[in-house]
């Protein structure tokens, strides 16, 4: 006889400890860069003024705010579009401890055209993808 609610037990611990990987931050030094580009190195620019105070000089994240390293980040599950509308419009907490997410000041989408690729950039050099 199967019993489905030990599979919902199985991931519920599942999703326990997975939480807590989430709230750890990969070392900064270990995080690698993309080769550099002039595109990228303007997007590595604008993350510097706009994000990296609460998401990490390299994107390994900090006490405001989490890596993108980590895999919830993967474009298959916050898309590009996410990442364009949290830094315009806020986003509420939802994977982390943080607190909700504010709109960025002075940020702008032709900023983010620029910053997103550079963020996928890293996720990808770093094996995110």
């Amino acid at each position: 006889m199967r019993r489905p609610w030990i599979s919902v037990i199985v991931v519920m611990i599942g999703l326990t400890g997975s939480s807590l990987a989430m709230s750890q931050t990969p070392d900064p030094n270990s995080i690698r860069q993309p080769k550099p580009t002039p595109a990228l190195n303007l997007g590595k620019m604008n993350y510097q003024v706009y994000c990296a105070s609460c998401h990490g000089k390299t994107t390994e994240g900090t006490d405001k705010g989490p890596t993108f390293l980590h895999r919830v980040y993967h474009p298959g599950h916050h898309s590009d579009q996410a990442f364009y509308s949290a830094p315009i419009k806020g986003a509420r907490a939802h994977h982390w401890q943080f607190g909700d997410m504010k709109p960025v000041e002075g940020i702008t989408e032709d900023k983010l055209n620029s910053i997103v690729p550079y963020i996928r950039a890293v996720q990808k050099e770093n094996g995110l993808f």
